[in-house]
């Protein structure tokens, strides 16, 4: 009995230390896999990579279609607490753009974002996005929007999520806004670097 009673104490303390970290990715459907198998979005390479790399972490893909910044804030708080990350990477604001909503409000929601993960004791990525020319300066306010959000929180920023593909139709699903499959490996090397330096 009192071996047993050791058996069950030695296993349930080891447990948190064999648990691999979470690295919580909130976007849209960017970073959902619209139009492609989930498995073939960029996140799901990301855990790809990570295990082949025998890196202790998992990922958290809570990207959802047509999200925005106010729906990434009002999710987050259940997700840090369900899912503990140490790392959360937000990939949100190109459906703020592209619907033309208060760039003032979408500032707000990424820095509340951005405050509520490190208060939960995580790191921080940010992912910018652009938005089509025509959209004038509008666009132009909307791309520097991320830069200085992540130069006053002092965040790591990727510039541009689809900057490796942006400029190459054929990686584009019909609708010319969605990557297809051939274009995830691009972008996760792409994110990769600001990554690395986080979870080695």
């Amino acid at each position: 009995m009192r071996f047993a009673l050791f058996l069950f104490a030695l296993l349930f303390t080891a447990t948190p230390a064999l648990a691999a970290k979470t690295i919580l990715v909130m976007g849209d459907s960017l970073s959902a896999g619209y139009g492609i198998r989930p498995e073939q979005a960029w996140p799901s390479l990301l855990g790809k990579r990570l295990a082949e790399k025998r890196l202790d972490y998992s990922v958290a893909n809570l990207s959802i279609s047509g999200e925005t910044t106010a729906g990434g804030r009002s999710r987050l708080a259940q997700a840090l607490i369900t899912h503990k990350p140490t790392i959360v990477v937000i990939a949100l604001g190109a459906n703020d753009g592209l619907r033309g909503l208060p760039l003032g409000q979408m500032r707000d929601n990424l820095k509340a974002m951005v405050d509520a993960s490190r208060t939960a004791g995580a790191k921080v990525v940010l992912a910018g996005m652009r938005l089509p020319p025509n959209y004038g300066p509008y666009a132009t306010d909307f791309f520097a929007s991320f830069k200085s959000i992540a130069q006053a929180k002092k965040a790591p920023l990727i510039d541009f999520l689809l900057e490796p593909v942006a400029s190459r139709p054929q990686l584009f699903q019909a609708d010319s806004l969605h990557p297809l499959a051939e274009a995830q490996p691009l972008i996760l090397d792409h994110v990769w670097p600001a990554l690395a330096p986080l979870v080695k």
